[in-house]
């Protein structure tokens, strides 16, 4: 069989997103020849870079940026003009119309990874129309795809009744099966009393990803910093909040890095923070990447009681989940998880035998099966 070319279109930066490397990677040992245009508006004196086949083009950013989209339109429209690829994955709901008009134009297929609910995002919740337009845009061109893929069967579940689908194919937000050769240490490098206690936040720095909560109970924790890995739009309300709560001793911002380093930054934590606060239907499905990279880590996690994650937590018994917004219980579970050292070392061993099915490796087999048997 002859191996076919594949585009990877995503707004956002490639080298900074699990799901998007994966997919890159995974795709390239199979043979296929893959492209990616990606996107970056976020990180401070960034300048388009060109990586082989890989692009990440520079975008400015500010209320109510015209611009911004007319940019971003522009290139993709250009890159998809002149692209011979076989199949488009587009990775988010703002590429999916022009790999849909596109596909039409160079007769090629189109893979939509609908990594959110996007008729539902928690960000656009007090922008209607924004939010209205883009459930408009997903239900115009949904139909026109070769395969729809979620991050949940619960994910699934929704777009094929909202949209009428016969199928969807899950994959989920999982780590590449990968050797973590080096651990990164927190207490050495920052300079950390041997005791303390690390927990760790990674991921886009977002309003309702459980940060002030965490920043609220910080104080009656006994013994522990919080580190955050990561960037996006609130990042600096974020680290303002810190100042006016008097966190700067506690919290501490290391920035974002990219994902081949990652791992290791992971691994030197003693609790992950997936707290994902329940304000859309997006973040009620919610089945975040950090979760899986915190248990393929080692590092035992407290999470939200939302559905999909309490079912991966409570299946494997790799961590805790909590009424987020129940301040005492969060403090309680939290001191107990950091300070139970039986827990700990139970929940530990849980979490690298989950790891041996809980990565992208085995995850991904199904799409290949797909596009071999379609494409």
């Amino acid at each position: 069989m002859n191996k076919k070319s594949v585009l990877i279109i995503f707004l956002g930066n490639f080298f900074f997103d699990s799901r998007a490397t994966n997919f890159y990677k995974s795709l390239t040992d199979r043979g296929y020849a893959v492209e990616v245009i990606s996107f970056d508006w976020l990180t401070k004196d960034f300048k388009t870079q060109k990586k082989g086949d890989i692009s990440v083009y520079k975008l400015k950013k500010v209320f109510f940026s015209i611009g911004f989209y007319f940019k971003f339109a522009v290139i993709i429209s250009f890159k998809l003009l002149l692209s011979k690829t076989d199949l488009i994955f587009a990775e988010d709901v703002y590429t999916l119309p022009f790999a849909v008009i596109f596909s039409k134009i160079k007769k090629s297929k189109v893979f939509y990874d609908s990594r959110e609910v996007y008729g539902h995002l928690a960000g656009l919740k007090r922008r209607e129309k924004l939010q209205a337009f883009w459930g408009w845009v997903e239900k115009n061109c949904i139909n026109s795809v070769n395969l729809v893929i979620t991050t949940g069967e619960m994910d699934s579940k929704h777009i094929e009744e909202e949209y009428g689908l016969p199928g969807t194919m899950v994959i989920r937000n999982l780590p590449f099966n990968a050797e973590i050769k080096e651990t990164f240490n927190f207490r050495k490098q920052l300079n950390f009393e041997r005791g303390k206690k690390i927990l760790l936040y990674q991921g886009v720095i977002l309003h309702g990803r459980g940060l002030e909560i965490i920043f609220d109970i910080m104080p009656e924790l006994k013994d522990c910093v919080l580190i955050i890995l990561g960037d996006g739009e609130h990042k600096e309300y974020y680290e303002d909040l810190a100042k006016k709560k008097k966190l700067e001793d506690k919290v501490f911002f290391l920035g974002k890095f990219k994902q081949e380093e990652l791992l290791k930054y992971t691994a030197g934590a003693d609790v992950g923070l997936a707290i994902i606060e329940n304000l859309s239907l997006s973040y009620y499905f919610a089945l975040p990447n950090k979760m899986f990279e915190y248990i393929y880590c080692g590092v035992p996690v407290l999470a939200s009681n939302l559905p999909q994650m309490k079912s991966i937590i409570e299946k494997y018994n790799v961590g805790i989940c909590v009424d987020a917004e129940n301040k005492n219980d969060t403090i309680l579970q939290l001191n107990n998880l950091l300070y139970n050292n039986e827990l700990m070392n139970e929940l530990k061993r849980n979490c690298h035998l989950a790891a041996a099915e809980l990565n992208w490796n085995v995850e991904i087999t199904k799409l290949f099966t797909f596009i071999e048997e379609n494409i």
